[in-house]
């Protein structure tokens, strides 16, 4: 019983020691968030970018490919994102 609790503290702490190397310091995380802030708002942008060029080749006042694309670069943009965060 003692041996089996002794190995149980033994795995624990060495987690721990792992967990402290691996930490990641704030230049790392600041760059992840800024990451996950360009992929999501990049295909907005795009979106919203190529729908108002596709509505100005349009005779009349249209918004339709402008707020179609824009809502298309906010789902690609979250798809983006969970995949990022999920890797």
């Amino acid at each position: 019983m003692k041996l089996k609790l002794k190995n149980k503290i033994e795995y624990q702490a060495k987690r721990i020691q792992k967990a402290d190397q691996e930490r990641s310091s704030w230049l790392s995380q600041t760059v992840y968030i800024g990451t996950l802030g360009l992929v999501m708002v990049l295909p907005i942008i795009a979106g919203a970018y190529i729908g108002y060029w596709l509505d100005s080749l349009m005779t009349g006042y249209s918004s339709l490919w402008t707020l179609s694309l824009l809502l298309t670069g906010v789902v690609i943009g979250v798809f983006n994102v969970y995949f990022l965060i999920k890797e």
